[in-house]
């Protein structure tokens, strides 16, 4: 796992793996998954606006990236 913090943009990136494509699809409040194309696996996520999500916050938040993701196929 890698993590990936862009402090210009605000926005923490993880990987789960290699960097593969991916396709990503919000699965919440500025909060993205990114799913291998081929083996439909998530291979990683992105949260946007990091900071200001985490900034006043005195107890953790969970991110909604669990369950199963299917893709429509084109």
């Amino acid at each position: 796992m890698r993590l990936f913090f862009d402090r210009e943009a605000d926005i923490l990136y993880l990987t789960l793996g290699k960097n593969n494509k991916a396709i990503s699809k919000e699965v919440g409040n500025d909060v993205l998954v990114r799913v291998d194309p081929k083996s439909k696996k998530i291979v990683g996520c992105t949260v946007l606006n990091f900071t200001a999500r985490f900034k006043k916050r005195k107890r953790p938040i969970y991110l909604p990236i669990t369950g199963d993701f299917k893709l429509k196929k084109n």
